[in-house]
């Protein structure tokens, strides 16, 4: 019966007591000097709570775009080109009308592959090119001709972007793989100089 009772005193003392606190919070008038917004920002190091931060900013920004990269390679890892769309038609693009496929033409990355490595003699390249040729464009497109970017527009087996500076390699740009090639090694050579120059950086920035 003590131990009853004690606990009684202080479970329902312990609450009037809260309730009466509670009430006179609520009852009690405004303090005569109430804190201002610059005193209250005092507690945060300084400056206004609320305004902008550009650090801040950026810290959430670079995040969202890791996510997005953490993303996009699980997908490429997992063989599924997620931002890469195949259309059903060549893009058009500074003068050239989007153009259709050649009836029952479907792409095949083995043979654009072959067609590259038998191309890189002819542009000063070695064999050991050739792995980084072979794993900078198989994240760039999966070798697929009719590979488009659907964020940036990028075409081709090399990515070009736009598309039609591939015209410089020839008319049939939108629809031959040949075409693609032999433009994308002339870029890499003249930006780059080699293909494991233009993986490393691919690799380092996320493009080449």
């Amino acid at each position: 019966m003590i131990v009853l009772g004690i606990a009684a005193v202080v479970v329902f003392g312990g609450g009037g007591f809260v309730a009466y606190t509670a009430y006179q919070n609520a009852t009690a008038p405004p303090p005569e000097n109430p804190l201002t917004l610059q005193e209250m920002a005092g507690f945060f190091g300084g400056g206004d709570p609320f305004a902008a931060d550009p650090n801040a900013d950026q810290l959430k920004a670079a995040a969202v775009e890791r996510l997005k990269r953490d993303r996009l390679k699980a997908g490429r890892a997992a063989g599924d080109l997620s931002p890469i769309e195949v259309p059903d038609r060549g893009p058009g693009g500074n003068g050239f009308p989007p153009a259709n496929f050649p009836p029952g033409s479907d792409p095949s990355p083995g043979s654009n592959k072959a067609t590259a490595k038998g191309m890189l003699s002819g542009f000063g390249f070695g064999d050991d090119q050739w792995g980084c040729l072979e794993k900078l464009w198989h994240k760039e497109s999966g070798w697929n001709e009719r590979a488009m970017n659907r964020y940036s527009g990028a075409y081709g087996i090399p990515q070009s972007l736009p598309g039609s500076k591939m015209a410089s390699a020839g008319g049939d740009w939108q629809t031959n793989a040949a075409t693609q090639i032999k433009w994308g090694l002339g870029y890499i050579k003249g930006r780059y100089g080699s293909p494991c120059g233009a993986w490393g950086h691919s690799q380092a920035k996320g493009w080449y």
